[in-house]
């Protein structure tokens, strides 16, 4: 007798026997004990789940000499005549061979003759979406009213290249992938019947393979059955088909885990030397994270994971935490897409596989925000308690120095507060909320007169400019440097100086720097108390001031060192701004000197604060310095 192919020999011949499609089944079954057959049938789904087969045996149900009956018996004539394919009233067309209108019109006149010897003339119509439009137009007058005695089977496996009046004159039935598990049975049952011993390891991997089609499985059983000599391992499919097991990947995902990129990547040259492809290593690959994540999320389904649990290294699931394996299974998704068009498959292997190696030290960003949401409680106890601190080293500060928000002392630094990041910035506040320096009211004859007279007393009113220079009657202020700044505009207006009158300490009381009482005897407290009086309304020059160390005052100089020359620039740009602050608080001229110096900070790590060591022990950061 010929060999006959297992996907043929298991070949569904009643609707019992279907595996997976038990919902069309049971439509039919009851579709033929109530009479009620349609004239038209449309079915569709994936390749070999089951469509051709199910239309055979709708066909002997119908046509069978003790029916129409649900089961038929298939010892009778007709059945057999079916079965076989050589019945002269069911009539199989292949859709992507008969594509013309020529085609549908043989049907149209073969309709009209009654069937020869059976019930009902049946046509089943394979791929049917191949057929052309011209054909589809043709064909739905007949499938609209046909005789009673014909029936129409459709089936498609694309759907939505069937054209919607031919899907409104049919009964629709979408027949579904097959589950691994009942793949998995028909598999044992078809070894059992070819007297082939198969483990259930290798049947798994048959069965995931097949993608959920029982004649793609099947065909691939008898492949493997072809090389195994009677017993089908998981060892042989995968030394024979050029696989890499899970104790393989183990193996691999160990040394990556560890972070041994040396070993790992001579692993994957050993893999390479083999002969394994690098497409279907990636595929592995992949296969393998999946399995881990879904155990690593209490998944254990044998069926899910093609094999047991516990042959998944304990070592890789204990290591990686489900972002970082999720994050590694989207790193080999992306890399079987890159490798298309890579300049070398194998050098992106490599790189994937170097990246795994430091895997362990990846932080999502939900975990830095947790973090962070942390241990602000800390830094925010911290930077109140030196602020404390430095308040009461500091002495007395100036009396409109803020207490909270932007510009307040914290141990003696300006500390920027960004107003997004506060709680209640969407409500609106004062725009000046530390009471610091407002525009000048020209209209008002009390603030006009409060600032500016003690300074112009002397003379009856301060010199117009000169006509030309500028036009509209500008508001102006007397600057420390003795000039005078007009309000913006977008024209370019010129600056004027001061009276030759006014001396440069009366100018400085104009200035918008408050000046508050400190001890001049402690250096470190006049320096604390200058940038907390200069982070009022000049916070970038706090900010300079701030960045300065080892301040001496040499006779009438005062001496301070920083370690950038970009700095100095910028301080001394500003001198006349802090020799007129120093003036007011020592009582005479002190010149401003900025020095460059490199300095070494001496690290001691010995007595770290409480807050520092929780924010190196949680970002696992190192100290480096402190000031």
């Amino acid at each position: 007798m010929a060999y006959e192919v297992t996907a043929t020999r298991r070949r569904p011949q009643r609707f019992e026997d279907l595996v997976g499609q038990e919902f069309v089944a049971e439509t039919f079954r009851n579709t033929i004990a109530s009479g009620k057959i349609a004239h038209a049938y449309l079915f569709s789904g994936p390749r070999g789940c089951g469509k051709t087969s199910t239309a055979r045996i709708l066909a002997k149900a119908l046509n069978c000499q003790k029916g129409p009956t649900a089961s038929p018996c298939g010892e009778c004539e007709a059945c057999k005549e079916i079965t076989a394919g050589s019945s002269l009233d069911v009539i199989e067309i292949d859709g992507a061979s008969n594509t013309s209108v020529n085609d549908v019109r043989q049907i149209k006149d073969e309709v009209l003759f009654p069937p020869n010897s059976c019930r009902y003339k049946i046509y089943i119509i394979d791929e049917v979406h191949m057929l052309s439009t011209s054909a589809f137009n043709a064909l739905l007058k007949t499938i609209e009213e046909p005789p009673p005695y014909v029936v129409f089977i459709f089936a498609t496996t694309e759907l939505q290249k069937v054209p919607a009046t031919i899907k409104s004159r049919c009964q629709q039935f979408n027949f579904r992938l097959v589950p691994v598990e009942k793949v998995k049975e028909q598999l044992a049952l078809a070894a059992q019947e070819s007297g082939i011993k198969a483990d259930d390891e290798a049947l798994y991997w048959i069965a995931r393979e097949s993608g959920g089609s029982m004649r793609d499985s099947y065909t691939l059983f008898d492949q493997v059955a072809a090389f195994s000599g009677g017993e089908i391992t998981y060892e042989k499919i995968r030394d024979k088909l050029g696989l890499v097991g899970v104790d393989r990947l183990n193996e691999l995902f160990g040394l990556c885990v560890k972070g041994d990129s040396t070993n790992a990547l001579l692993k994957l040259d050993d893999y390479m030397q083999n002969g394994v492809s690098i497409e279907q290593l990636i595929s592995n690959c992949t296969d393998y994270l999946r399995s881990v994540l879904l155990i690593k999320n209490g998944v254990k389904k044998e069926a899910l994971l093609g094999q047991s649990a516990e042959r998944f290294s304990a070592e890789v699931l204990d290591a990686w935490n489900s972002v970082q394996i999720e994050r590694a299974l989207g790193l080999f998704m992306q890399l079987y897409r890159d490798i298309r068009y890579s300049l070398s498959p194998r050098y992106e292997f490599e790189l994937a596989v170097s990246r795994l190696c430091w895997l362990s030290e990846y932080v999502s960003p939900a975990d830095v925000k947790k973090a962070v949401d942390a241990v602000k409680p800390l830094l925010d106890e911290s930077i109140r308690a030196s602020a404390s601190v430095a308040a009461s080293g500091a002495g007395s500060l100036s009396s409109s120095a803020p207490s909270s928000g932007a510009g307040a002392d914290r141990g003696g630094a300006y500390v920027p507060q960004f107003a997004a990041l506060q709680e209640g910035s969407g409500e609106q506040s004062h725009p000046f909320p530390d009471g610091g320096a407002e525009p000048p009211d020209t209209n008002s004859a009390e603030d006009s007169g409060a600032g500016a007279a003690s300074s112009w007393e002397e003379s009856e009113q301060p010199p117009a400019p000169d006509e030309g220079e500028w036009q509209g009657g500008f508001d102006w202020q007397p600057s420390p440097e003795g000039q005078v700044s007009a309000s913006p505009s977008t024209d370019a207006v010129p600056l004027q100086t001061a009276p030759s009158g006014l001396a440069e300490s009366d100018a400085f009381e104009q200035a918008e720097v408050p000046v508050s009482s400190v001890d001049t005897g402690d250096i470190q407290k006049v320096r604390a108390t200058m940038i907390s009086d200069f982070s009022v309304n000049e916070p970038l020059i706090a900010g300079l001031l701030e960045k300065t160390f080892d301040w001496k005052l040499e006779g009438d100089t005062l001496v301070l060192c920083t370690e950038n020359t970009f700095e100095i620039m910028q301080l001394e740009q500003n001198a006349a701004k802090f020799a007129g602050y120093l003036e007011k608080v020592y009582g005479r001229r002190i010149d401003f000197k900025p020095v460059h110096i490199e300095r070494k900070p001496e690290v001691t790590l010995a007595d770290l604060p409480v807050q520092v060591q929780l924010l190196r022990d949680t970002f696992k950061g190192t100290v480096i310095g402190i000031n």
